[in-house]
């Protein structure tokens, strides 16, 4: 299972896929708060280990702020034995410059490939797709590509539509961009199937416009 949220994680409105991502980790959740690591992202472990703890699980941190922490033996082992990896955070740049290349993230690819589930919220939705949205100005760049050939805009629906309009335009010719609202998940199934889970409704835009099959324009 595959979870990208679209903000706003772990407050009511979240419960049925956050449910989901407990019951895929075995009731277990291990927080990667990467893209946080400026904005007191222990604060932010707290909140999901509360919220979390509301649901009947349980939820863990790997405190890897940096890539010296992502290069961390120890991190990359607890990180390769979680059943249920969420990263989260608001800074896609330094999510995708701390982990890119590294041990953790290495390890959270294996893990993904031998059926953990992995969740992105904010920022770590954007770093699981490839190409993924730069924040200063809606191009694309490069993620670091769990998807590849599709990209997010979470926050859908509070970012400037000067803003949404560039990342649409900007994306290469057939690649879906895919709106998250806060609150709301984009989830993919292990047989690669998309379905949406939460309280907002996605947008699929392929070319600029909204795609008429929805999220069977998605990558399987």
């Amino acid at each position: 299972m595959l979870a990208l949220v679209g903000g706003g994680q772990w407050r009511p409105g979240s419960e049925e896929f956050d449910a989901e991502l407990l019951d895929a980790g075995g009731g277990e959740i291990l927080i990667v708060p990467t893209g946080a690591a400026y904005e007191h992202p222990a604060r932010l472990v707290s909140q999901a280990e509360a919220w979390f703890a509301s649901l009947g699980g349980h939820a863990t941190a790997a405190m890897v702020l940096g890539h010296r922490d992502a290069e961390d033996a120890i991190f990359a082992d607890v990180v390769a034995a979680a059943r249920c990896v969420y990263l989260c955070g608001s800074s896609p740049l330094h999510m995708r410059a701390a982990l890119k290349g590294s041990r953790v993230w290495e390890a959270l690819v294996t893990a993904w490939r031998g059926g953990a589930a992995v969740a992105g919220s904010d920022a770590g939705a954007m770093v699981l797709c490839d190409p993924m949205v730069d924040p200063r100005g809606g191009a694309l760049t490069v993620g670091l590509g769990i998807v590849e050939q599709m990209a997010v805009l979470p926050h859908f629906g509070m970012e400037s539509a000067d803003k949404v309009h560039r990342s649409l335009v900007l994306a290469g010719r057939g690649i879906p961009v895919v709106g998250i609202p806060e609150s709301t998940a984009l989830i993919r199934d292990p047989a690669g199937s998309w379905r949406s889970a939460g309280v907002g409704e996605l947008a699929v835009y392929v070319d600029g416009t909204l795609a008429a099959d929805g999220l069977k324009a998605l990558p399987v």
